[in-house]
């Protein structure tokens, strides 16, 4: 029968019998170090397995001295149920209290209290102890978790622990799967003749023998040699097991508590995140902004400064928005959840949940990002994608990724982003990697509406002229970041008619040029005429008599035939219609390629054109940086040939 893998720590203050208890269950003494036996006490992690019906448990025995409190918080993170353990000679202590702290903030909803040392009380005292246990309780998600009394040295309880543990696992509800691997490091040491090897509880997703994984926030790869789960060999780990991973590509030293395994590509490591924090209620002082804190996630702990966004303090016991400006990056995901300690490791402060696991800086009493905030924290699976592509401005976010930036269920991402392009809450476009990518829609409104200012003012410069060059529209939305979306964007408008133009030029589909009949039929007649005579361009004055004389008239127009892209001004009343001017820039460069230089009569004969053409022609190609001279020859100033497609 395959069995489910759950993970339960221990809890509570030293000296309370945590490891006695472990062991007394497993036949497992957690204290590995010789520092744990010299001393007595538990200074590091301990780990164990508990065989039960239907369930395989991975024990993690956390040490109870408030010095250790950070390696406690690096276990906790994969807990599915607390065993918080009271001594009956002892009752509640401090760091019964703190662990309890900690055990909330991380939303570790199971547990069971086990009373232990019960062969050194009497009725009355355990009964009385059990009292305050319970007022300590109340409130939490404890307060109705069951009381064993038990004996690590009688065996008093442990039968009915041990029970009481495998109904406990029965009730949880299995988590859903996950897309992608998460491996939080707590240890790592070498094996000789094997390498690096590292330990963790599987966070999220699956990790087989041969897979690629990337290291955290150091971003390298490193390749999955081997893998162990519950001291035996296995080829593939899941989400909540104790996992042994061990990896080629690094050695050990390389490889600390605190870092990440993962899927390539789905994290980002950050140093500024958003979180909704809460001020721990024992506290008597709020949290202050700016106040300087240490960040424990997943089993990383990193110093930082806290900013406050909707007040200057939080009050005990009270929520609040707020961000963290870190000194090393960490990597996360919305929602996972967090404690934050005080900067000198003696007292936890509070804990919440990550609702930006990757942020830029937010102003603080700024509303609307605060409503942003709120609707990303707390909001429907639409309200949550729209703020999260809100904060993500013109660079949008991965579909792949809104899993790990909104916390959506990822079977459920396709139908709820559907509905956010359907109500025009979010636009999607095509990357140049082929990966799609979601930006909220109300930037790309303000960016068609840029794009329409932009034509408006040039078509009120340039009452003759229908189109302009799409670059110079382009340069001034350089603030949007990806050339790519404009780019996109201008060719939707183009198919929803708003604008016309093509891949050269692009201008408003309402605006008419400001042309007679008999202007219009001239410029036709002057584009017909330059692109029919090839190499052998008329001269300007030759237009001159269909005006009546009209030689400013006639210029300007010319100058519209330039600027709209039909004609290419060589050299004052030079001209080349704008397809033959490029066939010379083809033909010229493809003659070149070979290295040989040629001379300007050669170029002239190529051309099929006199002497009085091909100087002026030559001259033109070597300023456009087509050709280079030297003497009397010409070379290809560049080895990349125009191809037919910039041809046309």
């Amino acid at each position: 029968m395959l069995k489910r893998d759950l993970i339960l720590g221990t809890a509570g203050h030293i000296d309370h019998g945590k490891t006695s208890l472990v062991k007394a269950l497993t036949g497992v003494d957690c204290d590995r170090l010789p520092e744990e036996k010299a001393r007595g006490i538990t200074i590091d992690l301990g780990f164990a397995n508990l065989d039960l019906p239907g369930f395989r448990i991975g024990i993690i025995d956390v040490p109870g001295h408030e010095k250790f409190i950070k390696n406690m918080l690096a276990g906790a993170t994969g807990f599915d149920i607390a065993l918080i353990i009271v001594a009956a000679d002892d009752s509640v202590m401090p760091q019964t209290r703190e662990h309890l702290e900690i055990l909330k903030f991380l939303k570790i909803k199971h547990g069971i209290v086990a009373l232990t040392k019960c062969d050194l009380g009497d009725p009355d005292t355990l009964e009385v102890v059990e009292m305050e246990i319970r007022e300590l309780l109340e409130g939490s998600s404890f307060e109705h978790a069951p009381i064993i009394q038990t004996s690590a040295t009688t065996g008093k309880g442990i039968a009915e622990l041990k029970n009481k543990i495998a109904e406990i696992c029965s009730g949880i509800e299995a988590k859903k799967e996950q897309q992608f691997f998460r491996l939080p490091i707590d240890r790592s040491f070498a094996v000789h003749g094997y390498g690096a090897v590292v330990t963790g509880t599987v966070y999220s997703g699956k990790v087989s023998e041969g897979d690629e994984l990337e290291l955290f926030p150091e971003k390298k790869m490193v390749r999955v040699r081997s893998l162990q789960s519950h001291a035996k060999n296995v080829k593939q780990s899941s989400e909540g097991q104790r996992c042994a991973i061990n990896l080629a590509g690094i050695d050990h030293h390389e490889v600390l508590r605190g870092q990440e395994l993962a899927t390539p590509g789905y994290l980002f490591p950050a140093k500024v995140i958003s979180v909704l924090l809460h001020c721990a209620k024992d506290r008597k002082k709020p949290l202050k902004h700016r106040l300087p804190v240490r960040l424990h996630l997943g089993t990383s702990e990193v110093l930082g400064t806290l900013s406050i966004l909707e007040d200057d303090s939080i009050a005990p016991g009270k929520p609040g928005l707020a961000q963290l400006f870190l000194k090393e990056p960490v990597t996360a995901s919305w929602g996972q959840p967090l404690v934050i300690r005080n900067s000198s490791a003696t007292a936890t402060l509070g804990g919440g949940n990550i609702i930006q696991p990757f942020a830029g800086k937010i102003r603080r009493r700024h509303s609307h990002s605060i409503q942003m905030l709120n609707d990303l924290a707390s909001g429907s699976d639409i309200s949550k994608l729209k703020a999260a592509a809100w904060f993500a401005g013109f660079k949008g976010i991965n579909e792949e990724s809104l899993p790990l930036f909104t916390g959506i269920d990822p079977t459920l991402i396709k139908d709820q982003l559907k509905l956010g392009l359907e109500d025009k809450a979010l636009f999607e476009i095509n990357t140049s990697t082929g990966r799609k990518k979601i930006i909220d829609n109300q930037l790309i409104t303000d960016l068609k509406i840029k794009i329409t200012t932009i034509l408006e003012s040039l078509h009120l410069e340039n009452p003759l002229i229908s189109t302009h060059e799409r670059q110079r529209i382009t340069m001034e939305l350089t603030y949007a970041g990806d050339d790519l979306l404009v780019q996109d964007l201008i060719d939707q408008m183009i198919v929803q008619k708003t604008l016309v133009g093509n891949k050269r030029r692009i201008g408003l589909a309402a605006f008419k040029p400001k042309l007679s009949n008999n202007q219009r039929k001239l410029i036709e007649k002057i584009h017909t005429t330059y692109r029919e005579a090839k190499f052998a361009p008329p001269p300007m004055e030759d237009f001159i008599n269909h005006l009546g004389g009209q030689k400013i008239q006639l210029q300007e127009l010319f100058n519209l035939c330039v600027q709209e892209g039909k004609l290419v001004c060589l050299q004052d009343d030079l001209f080349l219609e704008y397809d033959v001017e490029q066939e010379m820039r083809y033909t010229v460069s493809s003659a070149l390629e070979s290295g040989k230089g040629m001379t300007v009569a050669e170029i002239r004969d190529l051309l099929k054109t006199s002497r009085k053409y091909a100087v002026p022609f030559c001259e033109h190609l070597d300023k456009i940086g087509t050709t280079r001279r030297e003497g009397d020859l010409r070379y290809l100033a560049s080895k990349q040939i125009n191809s037919q497609q910039e041809k046309t």
